[in-house]
């Protein structure tokens, strides 16, 4: 893919970063609400925290989630820093794809079922638990950027750097 002009990426990294973060807080909105129904003893306020829970599902939940996963990938292959040239890049892109279908397709239904049947379920404060710990471990890991390049990385630098080289002398500039 053509790398994106920067006006083009840098739109496409406030966008990613905002969603991103809507993820997140969606996700610790998700928490409060599931602990605040499964921690309470009064079952009209068990009832009210997973209706409010459905609201933000059937709203928010899976179009975030597919506006995260698509303009990280949007931004990825746009950029040098690749999908799969980077650890980090492809751990965060494996990541938000289950994230983002455990969400569609595991959590929603089961706010769905919680907010019809009105009883305490445990599976609404474990799933935002971990979703809200793999969002903050996919920022640690924007900001750090560890591990360096992997294989196919590694062979790509390897590629460019010999095509910039004549006869031995670099083509880049010198001193």
């Amino acid at each position: 893919m053509k790398h994106l002009q920067r006006p083009a990426r840098r739109a496409l990294l406030v966008v990613h970063v905002s969603v991103s973060v809507a993820w997140l807080g969606l996700s610790v909105g998700l928490l409060t609400l599931g602990i605040a129904a499964y921690a309470t003893g009064d079952p009209s306020l068990t009832e009210a925290a997973y209706r409010a829970m459905k609201v933000f599902a059937d709203w928010l939940l899976a179009p975030i989630a597919v506006a995260t996963l698509v303009s990280g990938l949007v931004l990825s292959l746009g950029t040098p820093w690749g999908l799969a040239r980077h650890h980090w890049v492809w751990i965060k892109f494996w990541i938000t794809l289950a994230t983002a279908a455990a969400t569609v397709f595991a959590l929603r239904p089961e706010i769905v079922h919680a907010a019809t049947a009105g009883v305490r379920d445990p599976s609404l404060v474990a799933a935002p638990t971990v979703s809200t710990a793999a969002y903050l471990f996919m920022t640690a890991i924007s900001v750090l950027k560890p591990w360096g390049l992997t294989r196919r990385g590694r062979r790509l630098r390897v590629s460019v750097t010999s095509r910039k080289t004549v006869d031995g002398r670099s083509l880049g500039r010198t001193a």
